[in-house]
């Protein structure tokens, strides 16, 4: 997985995922539920898209946050990275901080701010799902959760 705040390795075979476990000032993450479409309406996410041809895969990051939620993210660490159900294909996911307004409703039909104890109270998008007990072991743990520094910005 690259650092964040770097570009990572292009997709070679299958195409790119990428999402974000933004987290507020309470240690909660943001899941979005999915309306569509119908086979997985009503299933939790954390935010995100694919990645287009060509694209970095942060800048998509960026971008389906601003289309998705309306929203401005600041990208921290990396929380992991998973094959998906199609061959070729990979979920990269990053912590990240909403900078600015709050979320809103563009493409899902409901938004929770959800503490480590409450992670289970929603049912997890297949792609998500193994990557929930490491957000909740990095939420939880004893270690912090440790931002890049960025001229501008606190590093916590």
């Amino acid at each position: 997985m690259p650092a964040a705040g770097t570009a990572g390795p292009p997709a070679v075979r299958g195409r790119l995922v990428v999402a974000v476990a933004l987290l507020d000032d309470e240690r909660r993450v943001l899941a979005a539920r999915r309306r569509e479409p119908p086979a997985y309406a009503g299933m939790w996410e954390f935010p995100g898209g694919k990645v287009e041809p060509g694209e970095d895969e942060l800048a998509a990051l960026v971008r389906e946050c601003r289309e998705e939620l309306d929203v401005e993210i600041e990208i921290g660490p990396p929380l992991g990275e998973v094959g998906l159900a199609s061959p070729g294909w990979i979920l990269r996911v990053w912590f990240g901080r909403v900078t600015g307004r709050s979320p809103r409703l563009l493409d899902h039909d409901e938004l929770r701010w959800l503490a480590a104890g409450e992670l289970d109270d929603v049912r997890w998008m297949p792609a998500d799902g193994p990557l929930v007990e490491k957000l909740r072991d990095a939420l939880t743990g004893p270690d912090p959760i440790r931002w890049p520094h960025r001229p501008g910005r606190s590093g916590a």
